[in-house]
């Protein structure tokens, strides 16, 4: 009786994937690395987190309500 099973696994570093690779080569277990899809755009989420950045290092701007919706008008 042979089984076949698929595993997903999510690393979160370098290291895990490559103690990862390692031990399924040990076992001469079949297997192939994929990125993980995102369904944002990287070049929106690099703004994003570059906003973010610059916002804590106090580059950023606080606004009130009214003055947003005035900048909006």
């Amino acid at each position: 009786m042979k089984a076949q099973n698929l595993f997903t696994i999510q690393t979160v570093n370098s290291e895990q994937t490559n103690a990862l690779i390692a031990f399924v080569k040990a076992l001469k277990m079949k297997f192939e690395v994929s990125p993980i899809e995102t369904p944002y755009n990287p070049e929106f989420v690099a703004k994003i987190e570059k906003s973010r950045k610059d916002y804590k290092a106090g580059k950023g701007t606080v606004m009130t309500m009214d003055e947003l919706k005035n900048l909006c008008k």
